[in-house]
């Protein structure tokens, strides 16, 4: 599957500007392009909602500021789509959930804001695991996502379908949002690049709250340099989020082509265990030499404490979003169950509609982990250790140690169905990943090989907003996997 966005941001730009297409015709393509992919057998399902006549007039627009030669943003005219659980005025905000089927938000994400002032096209909202809680999509309210590389197979989660869109060409960018590896780990499946910025660096101003401590903004791409570019718009403090940080936002695109030499990439054995799978593991074990091969130097570490990583990150989301979805009660917005004769019985009718089952069983694991007389045994041990994980990076980090390089995910894309019952093997998808947000690091995974005709993604790991130097080696990793890869051509 294949749309009009197959070429990076940089070829648009140019022709844009060079008036060799108009925006108006690259934004109806884009909306052909999703159209085609709904009405396929099967469909890609990766757009919960599409704009229409108010996307071309603004194409129209640019279109006529282009003609005459005026400034315009870094991204004007480029169509971007965002995950449907971040704000937006002109288009429905559902969170994938059937409770908030139809939702218009009064205000728009700053993230959004900052696109639009940057020129770009939203051009639609992509399709999620229902409050960003699943592995797969397939736990959205309407309809699952499909890879669009094997329409069999899942497109990871929960950002599976802003992955989709980029990978199938529908779009050359996209917003996600990554609370445990909902950004990366689609990326990965996908065979797409995703980065997860630190926390702090984008706000979070009008991303419905998962997990509020963990939940971060991040762009999805076709290759580091328009993931790069992408997250340049969309990064610096915001007055409307107390959590954004004040801490100056480096021209990332400048960095991209600087030499490796001196850089020391730390490959921690946790995440390379026995059991993981030979394919994946050689699969990445070479792209890493890859460079080695440029001039950087390659470094065994220890992370002990990421053995407990997976529960602590489940003790404290879940925890959290039993408190951030208290506020779907049927009251304030959102559906409300017809008939109830009392407020208990709107509260419980409307949530036990509305919600989906895996959005139930997180409220109920961590309403149960808040409660009197187990808060510290769950919660606060999660908490405890979230902050031994956070100081096993800073000691290897101080230690010299620049970014770190894993696996993004221990197996491929799965079959659709295959864990939906199982959500134990379902939230282990996230081993590689969740680490990342409890420590608030910023990371990127982007495509390193491939396994059964599959995508394979690695992720670099860097120190608190140093997305610039995570950013020059992701972009030389890029650039070893295809010279690789041209090398084996006959």
């Amino acid at each position: 599957m294949t749309g009009p966005a197959n070429h990076g941001v940089d070829k648009l730009r140019d022709a844009l500007r060079s008036r060799r297409l108009r925006a108006e015709e690259l934004a109806g393509s884009a909306l052909e392009a999703i159209a085609r992919s709904e009405t396929e057998e099967p469909p890609l399902g990766a757009f919960l909602s599409v704009a229409g006549d108010e996307l071309l007039e603004r194409a129209v627009e640019l279109d006529r500021a282009l003609d005459k030669g005026d400034e315009v943003g870094p991204l004007a005219g480029i169509p971007i789509a965002v995950k449907d659980n971040i704000c937006t005025a002109s288009l429905p905000t559902t969170c994938g959930s059937r409770i908030l089927e139809g939702y218009f938000a009064p205000y728009e994400a700053t993230a959004v804001r900052r696109l639009r002032t940057a020129g770009a096209l939203i051009v639609g909202k992509t399709n999620l695991d229902e409050f960003a809680m699943g592995s797969s999509t397939e736990n959205s309210g309407f309809f699952p996502t499909r890879n669009p590389l094997d329409s069999g197979r899942v497109p990871g989660g929960s950002s599976g379908g802003s992955a989709a869109a980029v990978a199938a060409g529908l779009v050359p960018l996209a917003l996600g949002s990554d609370t445990g590896g909902s950004v990366r780990q689609p990326a990965s499946f996908c065979g797409v690049v995703g980065l997860k910025p630190t926390y702090g660096r984008v706000s979070r101003y009008g991303l419905v709250a998962f997990a509020s401590s963990l939940d971060q903004i991040g762009p999805l791409g076709r290759s580091v340099a328009d993931t790069a570019t992408l997250l340049s718009v969309i990064a610096g403090v915001d007055r409307f989020d107390s959590t954004s940080a004040d801490v100056p936002v480096p021209g990332y695109r400048d960095e991209l082509n600087r030499a490796l030499e001196d850089l020391v990439v730390g490959i921690p054995k946790e995440y390379f265990p026995a059991d993981l799978d030979p394919g994946i593991a050689g699969v990445c074990r070479a792209a890493v030499e890859g460079l080695a091969g440029l001039g950087a130097e390659l470094r065994e570490i220890s992370l002990p404490h990421t053995v407990h990583a997976v529960p602590a990150y489940y003790l404290v989301a879940n925890a959290e979003a039993s408190s951030n979805l208290a506020r779907y009660d049927g009251v304030r917005y959102g559906a409300r169950a017809a008939g109830a004769e009392s407020t208990s019985a709107v509260y419980r009718e409307t949530r036990g509609a509305g919600f989906g089952r895996e959005v139930k069983r997180r409220i109920v694991l961590g309403t149960y982990g808040l409660s009197a007389g187990y808060y510290d045994a769950y919660y606060g041990t999660g908490q405890r250790v979230r902050r031994l994980i956070e100081q096993d990076f800073e000691r290897i980090f101080e230690a010299g140690v620049d970014v770190i390089f894993t696996p993004t995910s221990p197996t491929v894309a799965f079959p659709l169905g295959e864990r939906v019952d199982d959500p134990v093997q379902m939230y282990l998808s996230d081993v590689f990943t969740v680490t990342a947000n409890l420590a608030g690091l910023p990371a990127i995974s982007i495509p390193v090989g491939q396994m059964d005709g599959l995508p394979v993604g690695g992720q670099l790991l860097a120190p608190h907003f140093d997305e610039a130097k995570m950013l020059r080696a992701a972009q030389a990793l890029e650039q070893a996997v295809a010279d690789a890869a041209a090398a084996e051509l006959p």
